[in-house]
């Protein structure tokens, strides 16, 4: 059993659309006013007449308005001190043309590119809502790439999200999404204006999914913690060829000085068949004291067990790393971030070497003004063995960049 969604997905974002152009309709406009100094008109006297009959109670008006429009673009220029050479000309690193290896959004180097630009229309649910993202650049290219246990290439191309929520009133909080969303897991996200740094995490690049097609719920059991459950096509899949489904439970502890978010995913992922389960433990603790300081600690442990009709034989392969990372807002324009982490990936099931990583990461942030920042960011990757290309063919242990990033964004919510 999976879902075949193309056509509901093309039909909620033709809906969402239409809202936001209905939503400024909703409401009369109000009579001109009279111009300055024109004396007002004396009433005319009533003119005697038959009483008319009482009109009939107006049919009740459902209200899809209003929607919030928001949206950002984000380029940038990255430098690498290992020059890759491009593919085209060098004839022997076929798909490392020019990149930052290990990297997402941001991987081209030596050139501007764009990163992402997106728009985004969201209707918070009261009780029926709708959101949708819609994305172009490196960051689509790679997030809506054709997955390799699906029958179709289409993965709704350059949609980030589109859903449809229901919140009813006398739920006690409780809320139903369906459609195209963004995962759960991990401790940052595809937009780079909401993460502290620039570059993501080797976490977020290899331990876990970008997305899910299908359904999630949330409800709050308590003052402090939200609880939910999630039945998707597993990662990244609008439509999937094993004919197995996700499940998803996560949880949120939110208190004042720090947040517990804890994700756990688990279902098949190997392709034409749905033996052989990938499980996902995910969990971040968000430290945010009094104070412009604030830090996170982030792990992940994921394993994907081989079916022999797949691979031939029935290995369990796992991954894991941490990270931990620190954000300051040293003044009101300006602010600096730090992370490393540590990922290990012994059967190279998701970097596709064996081997072991490190990565320390420096950010600077400056705000020229609201809706415009600017960053500036290193990084240096280091494995224990020599993964990273250099110059036109050699191999070696270590790789480092210099990034600068404009992203300028509107909206409501900046």
């Amino acid at each position: 059993m999976y879902l075949k969604p193309n056509r509901i997905l093309q039909t909620m974002a033709g809906a969402a659309i239409t809202m936001a152009l209905m939503a400024g309709a909703q409401t009369p406009a109000p009579p001109a006013p009279a111009p300055a100094g024109t004396p007002a008109a004396a009433d005319p006297a009533p003119a005697a007449q038959t009483p008319a009959a009482p009109a009939a109670p107006a049919a009740p008006t459902w209200s899809v308005g209003p929607m919030d429009i928001s949206g950002f673009i984000d380029g940038y220029y990255s430098y690498n001190a290992n020059q890759p050479a491009s593919a085209s000309a060098a004839g022997v690193l076929p798909g490392y043309d020019q990149i930052n290896q290990l990297y997402n959004f941001n991987d081209k180097t030596d050139q501007f590119n764009l990163s992402a630009a997106k728009l985004t229309l969201n209707h918070d649910p009261d009780p029926v809502g709708a959101h949708i993202d819609f994305l172009y650049g490196r960051a689509n290219d790679l997030i809506n790439a054709a997955p390799t246990n699906s029958s179709s290439a289409d993965q709704l191309n350059y949609i980030e999200q589109a859903f449809l929520s229901l919140k009813p009133p006398k739920a006690k909080g409780f809320e139903l999404d369906f459609g195209k969303f963004v995962t759960s897991a991990g401790a940052e996200v595809i937009e780079a204006k909401d993460n502290w740094n620039y570059s993501r995490s080797l976490l977020f690049v290899n331990a876990i999914p970008y997305w899910h097609f299908g359904a999630r719920t949330s409800l709050p059991v308590s003052k402090t913690e939200t609880i939910g459950f999630q039945l998707v096509n597993g990662w990244n899949n609008v439509s999937k060829s094993n004919g197995g489904v996700t499940g998803a439970f996560t949880s949120a502890y939110v208190k004042p000085k720090y947040t517990w978010n804890v994700n756990y995913y688990v279902g098949p992922e190997n392709s034409n068949t749905a033996n052989g389960i990938r499980n996902l433990i995910d969990t971040t603790l968000l430290l945010t004291p009094p104070g412009k300081f604030n830090a996170y600690i982030n792990y992940d442990f994921g394993s994907n067990r081989n079916a022999p009709e797949a691979q031939g034989n029935n290995k369990l392969n796992t991954w894991q790393g941490v990270a931990f990372a620190a954000h300051e807002q040293a003044t009101g324009k300006s602010a600096i971030s730090g992370r490393f982490e540590y990922f290990t990936d012994p059967d190279g099931f998701q970097t596709g070497t064996a081997q072991h990583l490190y990565e320390f990461t420096g950010t600077y942030e400056y705000k020229w003004v609201e809706g415009l920042l600017t960053r500036v960011e290193y990084r240096g990757d280091f494995s224990n063995v020599a993964f990273f290309h250099k110059d036109v063919s050699q191999l070696v242990k270590d790789q480092n960049t210099l990034t600068i990033a404009f992203i300028a964004f509107f909206g409501p919510k900046r």
